[in-house]
């Protein structure tokens, strides 16, 4: 009785055990992430249609903003106000701006990135148009808030770029984003130098409101990121949407089932400021707000060196007592001291601002050669030096030539820190990263404005020093930043894998390009970001 006991215990200690036995080891079947269906699929025709609907976005954010530098020096003149007045606009629509970029990035994070993309132009389409009937400044001030609202969905454009394009071809696509937004600034000055002393400012708004109205109707052709839609556990949806990709790329999927864990938290600050990215999401956040400083320092700076003539750092005897009488519009019947554009002052903010792709070409090289951190670094560098260069005493060949520079410098810092927020963070958060640090970005430019078009009249080598000196700190500030991420894959997930890996799950990363398959417990790996390999 005993030894027939025994047996089976025997027999089984005794089993050789092979790899090639179908008992002891099932096959398992092949898993690929959205990663690596990114990767294996490649850049093709989709990502061509991506560029042009989503980078358009750029078109339509620069001409709301930009729009405000050209209009000031008419509503000036039409309600007599104040410099502090003036600076109120500009400050009132990033505070708006910086409200609600916190607002949408959590929504974005938690229902969609697409769907908060198209009510942020509903948004600032309807509010523009109302801007054009405002009847008295209260009222303009109030409704460009509302435009400043809207206009802060516009960067979930950019997220949905990010998470569909390929590692390698991110540096290089995304600097290139930045002729959308050139070409925003050119066509606002452009209409403004036609239509404002024509028919009025109030047309111009009307006008500008044109292109993000024809661009919503293209968004249908986008669908929402495959990355967000696997991290809700929509996990059909974003098979759908790689699967389309990789029919008009003319490309194919990875072999076997799409397998990702489901998030269920998602958009969290907690998890912005938990130990892993605390630092870096505190250097990003004083990145932000000095570039954003020093970007629309420089834009609200050349206007205001235009219409008041701040040459070598006094003003012209021609600001002291010029009537100026505006065109024969209906808004402007009654002439008051102030100084308007003239033709020449358009033609010095068209040629500094086509500045804005000069270096595009050194900054695609820096950003894919020396890194995000150090390409980010030098240019901030300069910039801090070019301010300080604004105070030569020179032709007005020699201000547009280093307003040129400044706006070559800015946009570079803005294609830089644009990618590598994107990048650093995680999919859960990603929205949430970059509408927060859009969010901090505006203070700086809420405080632009007053020591652009206020201090720099009382002292104009103090307004410099100031813009220069933030530019320093931002520049100590990225050279230090903790995480590199050039040729980085983009991060699915950051933390604990209790909740969703108890029971060993099988993942494919596709950090290095391909596939390595490693089963992960709660026990042998307690934390892991599923893009990189352990």
């Amino acid at each position: 009785m005993a030894t027939k006991q025994m047996e089976p215990v025997t027999i089984i200690s005794l089993r050789k055990q092979s790899p090639e036995t179908p008992e002891t080891q099932p096959k398992e079947s092949k898993t690929f992430t959205v990663e690596d269906a990114v990767e294996t699929i490649g850049f093709g025709r989709f990502h061509i249609a991506l560029f042009l609907i989503m980078g358009s976005t750029g078109v339509v954010e620069a001409m709301e903003i930009m729009l405000i530098a050209v209009v000031s020096p008419v509503i000036r003149c039409e309600w007599q106000l104040e410099n502090w007045q003036v600076a109120l606009v500009t400050t009132m629509v990033f505070f708006g701006y910086m409200i609600f970029s916190i607002l949408f990035g959590l929504l974005a994070d938690r229902y969609g990135r697409w769907k908060i993309l198209l009510i942020s132009f509903l948004w600032g389409a309807y509010f523009s148009l109302l801007t054009s009937f405002s009847p008295s400044y209260i009222w303009f001030v109030f409704l460009r808030t509302m435009v400043g609202c809207g206009v802060s969905g516009h960067a979930q454009g950019l997220i949905i770029k990010t998470e569909f394009l390929p590692t390698k071809y991110r540096g290089y696509m995304l600097p290139l984003s930045q002729v959308f937004w050139l070409a925003g600034s050119l066509l606002i000055i452009g209409l403004a130098s036609v239509v404002i002393p024509t028919i009025g400012w109030r047309w111009l708004i009307r006008i500008a409101s044109i292109p993000g109205i024809i661009l919503i109707l293209a968004f249908k052709f986008i669908p929402e990121s495959a990355r967000f839609n696997v991290s809700t556990g929509n996990t059909q949806a974003a098979l759908a949407t790689l699967q389309r990709i990789a029919r008009m790329n003319r490309s194919v999927m990875p072999e076997g089932k799409l397998v990702e864990p489901i998030l269920e938290k998602r958009g969290r600050f907690a998890d912005l400021l938990d130990a892993k990215y605390l630092r870096t999401t505190l250097q990003i956040w004083v990145i932000w707000l000095g570039i954003s400083f020093a970007y629309y320092g420089v834009i609200l700076a050349s206007a205001e060196l235009l219409e008041r003539d701040l040459v070598c750092g006094s003003r012209s005897e021609s600001e002291s007592g010029v009537a100026v009488t505006l065109p024969d519009t209906e808004e402007s019947h009654s002439p008051c001291h102030c100084h308007v554009f003239a033709p020449s002052d358009y033609r010095t903010m068209i040629i500094s601002t086509v500045g804005e792709i000069a270096l595009n070409p050194f900054n695609i090289l820096g950003i894919n050669f020396l890194g995000r951190r150090l390409s980010l670094s030098i240019t901030m560098g300069c910039t801090a030096l070019f301010f300080l260069l604004l105070n030569i005493c020179t032709s007005s060949s020699g201000l547009t030539g280093f307003l040129f520079m400044l706006r070559a410098l800015v946009a570079a810092n803005f294609n830089t820190i644009y990618i590598y927020t994107a990048e650093v963070y995680p999919t859960m958060i990603r929205a949430l990263g970059m509408g927060t640090s859009h969010s901090l970005c505006r203070i700086g430019a809420m405080v632009a404005p007053f020591i652009s078009q206020v201090l720099m009249s009382a002292s104009f080598l103090g307004a410099l020093c100031l813009f220069s000196s933030v530019c320093v700190v931002c520049a100590i500030s990225a050279f230090t930043l903790p995480i590199e991420t050039k040729g980085r894959a983009l991060q699915a997930y950051c933390g604990h894998l209790s909740n969703w890996a108890p029971h060993g799950l099988f993942i494919y990363s596709s950090h290095l390009h391909f596939a390595v398959e490693k089963e992960l417990t709660a026990a042998t790996i307690k934390y892991h970001c599923i893009s990189q390999v352990y």
